[in-house]
């Protein structure tokens, strides 16, 4: 079968290689997928620069979500021809034309889900449902701030913040990616660059702020958002993408009497295994109401992964890239 290997420490084009490799071969407590979609994350590229967290020896298969057909199983949970999606362990990941993957990393898919969209839905969807309803306890009527709304986790939320009942307000940097959101339901879009979040936040909630603001930026976004958090609000800390990690002034936060709650989906998922399938439920439910819906910007063909972690890396996209063996 062909595979993307990364064969050292450097940008993807330099250190991805597509070789030939043998078919794997499932144990008793794993699936045998063929693999007919992958999504490609930006730890990806920061696993070919050597930068993230979990290293690996090299040289080994990247990619984390993909979503295909059972060939081999046991029958115990999942059935031969059976469509799913699934989230391999490195380094046998699932940029490949076949992958093996332990039975609690997959999940069963509907019919309606395409293969794109599968491949694109766990790590946005759970990461964004967990955050929201776990963590932020969102409530219908509440006002949710979305930063970088245009984003794989940010368009989640969006979708996610409508179906439960929330006035979105969302963030992004460009007119396109404004209009995405509006297209994913955003009652209210504001061009970070060229507006200021803070007094258009505070003049759409009369000057209360956002009950709940979703944050995978940090850095100065985080500190602003301090500044249109609603009394009681929660801000949900998602992740770094703006490179600074900001500091959280304790006495602000007594003053005005709020949270500041970290989301920590991986290890969540590792500590309640059972919690993420009834999330996968729901959220197959969601999907099939029509309530929500993976935003993909491109699919590449399985050959062009480097071009496509390239446009990846240019921070120009929005929602999921997606490759198709």
């Amino acid at each position: 079968m062909k595979a993307w290997f990364i064969n050292g420490v450097g940008e993807p084009n330099e250190v991805l290689d597509l070789q030939n490799t043998s078919k794997p071969e499932p144990s008793s407590k794993e699936v045998l997928v063929k693999v007919e979609a992958a999504a490609l994350n930006f730890f990806d590229i920061l696993q070919c620069q050597g930068k993230y967290q979990e290293t690996h020896e090299t040289p080994y298969i990247p990619g984390a979500e993909i979503a295909g057909i059972v060939e081999a199983s046991d029958g115990e949970a999942f059935s031969k021809g059976q469509r799913v999606l699934a989230t391999p362990l490195l380094p046998n990941g699932g940029l490949a034309e076949w992958v093996t993957v332990k039975k609690v990393d997959v999940f069963p898919i509907p019919d309606e889900l395409s293969f794109s969209e599968a491949a694109a839905f766990f790590i946005t969807y759970q990461t964004a449902y967990f955050a929201l309803h776990r963590t932020g306890r969102i409530k219908a009527g509440e006002v949710l701030l979305v930063h970088a709304g245009s984003g794989g986790v940010g368009s989640a939320a969006i979708q996610l913040g409508k179906a439960a009942g929330a006035y979105v307000i969302a963030t992004a940097g460009s007119d396109e990616k404004l209009e995405i959101c509006r297209q994913l339901g955003a009652d209210v879009v504001i061009n970070y660059r060229t507006e200021n979040f803070i007094e258009i936040v505070k003049k759409e909630t009369n000057g209360k702020g956002a009950n709940i603001i979703f944050d995978p930026v940090g850095g100065d976004t985080f500190d602003q958002s301090r500044k249109c958090i609603a009394f009681e609000g929660r801000i949900l800390v998602i992740g770094f993408a703006g490179g600074r990690i900001a500091d959280a002034p304790t006495n602000h936060a007594l003053i005005k009497n709020y949270s500041i709650v970290g989301v920590h989906f991986g290890l969540f998922r590792k500590l309640y295994p059972d919690e993420v399938k009834k999330a996968h439920d729901e959220l197959m439910k969601l999907f099939l109401a029509g309530k929500i819906r993976p935003l993909i910007y491109q699919e590449y063909l399985f050959e062009d992964v480097p071009e496509a972690l390239d446009h990846l890396a240019d921070r120009k996209t929005y929602g999921k890239l997606v490759v198709t063996p």
